[in-house]
């Protein structure tokens, strides 16, 4: 589930009167007959794609684009998907725990960016100490915590622990005269993968620290861009119970050369001179179909958008067979919608994954 933040323009309501116009066509307001459910799902995602593209247009290559993301790829070829997202030591400090925890610490990779660089989460923890703590993965250019929070009181109250990254470029981890999230995938490949490692050895180090307070098990319930990590995540972590992956990028090959989301990156790149071929070389790294849930498969969701043109039903599919014995499950909607979280919360207590 894509939540794309509007760009600066026009009085201080307009975000806000934007999202809720988005809401209601996504048909979480209203009960819309089923084609018209798809059509509205089909204008939703043209618009997203139409602020992507207005995003991305702003980030321009140079002519040294091309053999610096060879040199990325080239040093990295060698690496283990376990080597690449190495667990790093961190000193993980508590900011402030009257409400929910506020954790910080310096990210174990160097962006360029301080804001970028340091690593932010919000723990809600369980009231039994080392209970089971699910991981909040939000989607790119997500808008607002506001739900996230909702859903860490559901689980707290079923007796989980909930924490909620900020992945990198979003929220207090945007970097100065940018938008949130802005950063995280344009056409410079090289930082995208470094933003996409960033938040896989982030959310290890949160595991660790976790741990180290008697935690033993997790859940991961990842969106989108959220569920691109998650994915990844799950490939080098095995301490899940269960792994729900809402509408993920899985398919890099679809992400970059086919996705309606992707038209200016495509355009850039093509004119940076790099073919499919080059960043094809770092898919073992950074595609989850190269890799596997060592939970196992079966303890794994994949939720689809029916009419998803961003992350499709079909891409999912693909990974389900890739992955046998995860569960695909499919709700009307595209890429923005709020029917799939509710699906996938009823399917984690139907299989009885909340009990502590």
């Amino acid at each position: 589930m894509l939540v794309v933040r509007a760009l600066p323009s026009g009085p201080k309501h307009s975000r806000a009167t934007l999202l809720y116009f988005l809401d209601t066509l996504s048909g979480t307001r209203m009960n819309l007959p089923r084609p018209l459910d798809r059509i509205s799902a089909r204008m939703l995602d043209a618009v997203m794609c139409g602020m992507m593209f207005a995003v991305q247009r702003r980030h321009r290559l140079n002519a040294g684009s091309r053999d610096a993301l060879t040199r990325y790829i080239d040093s990295s070829a060698s690496l283990s998907r376990d080597e690449y997202y190495r667990l790093a030591a961190a000193e993980i400090a508590i900011l402030d725990d009257s409400g929910p925890a506020a954790l910080t610490w310096t990210s174990p990779i160097n962006s360029g960016y301080t804001e970028n660089d340091r690593a932010y989460a919000l723990h809600f923890p369980a009231a039994t100490k080392g209970a089971p703590t699910v991981l909040f993965l939000h989607a790119l250019m997500s808008a607002t915590d506001r739900s996230y929070r909702r859903w860490a009181a559901r689980f707290n109250a079923v007796g989980w622990g909930a924490c909620f990254l900020h992945l990198p470029y979003h929220y207090s981890r945007i970097p100065r005269g940018f938008q949130n999230g802005e950063l995280a995938i344009t056409a410079d490949l090289v930082r995208t993968a470094e933003g996409l490692r960033q938040g896989v050895i982030e959310l290890r180090q949160l595991m660790a620290w976790l741990r180290a307070g008697g935690v033993s098990e997790f859940g991961l319930w990842a969106c989108s861009y959220g569920g691109w990590i998650g994915a990844l995540l799950a490939s080098v972590e095995r301490d899940f119970r269960f792994v729900t992956l809402i509408e993920p990028i899985v398919d890099l090959e679809h992400a970059i050369w086919q996705s309606p989301a992707s038209a200016a990156l495509r355009r850039e790149l093509r004119r940076a001179g790099i073919e499919p071929a080059l960043p094809a070389r770092h898919f073992p790294l950074t595609s989850p179909r190269h890799g596997q849930a060592l939970c196992g498969s079966d303890r794994v969701l994949l939720a689809a958008g029916e009419y998803d043109t961003i992350a499709t039903a079909a891409n999912l599919a693909d990974l389900q067979a890739l992955w046998p014995g995860s569960t695909l499950l499919r709700e009307p909607q595209g890429h923005f919608g709020h029917r799939l979280m509710p699906a996938a919360w009823n399917w984690l207590l139907a299989k009885g994954w909340l009990t502590t």
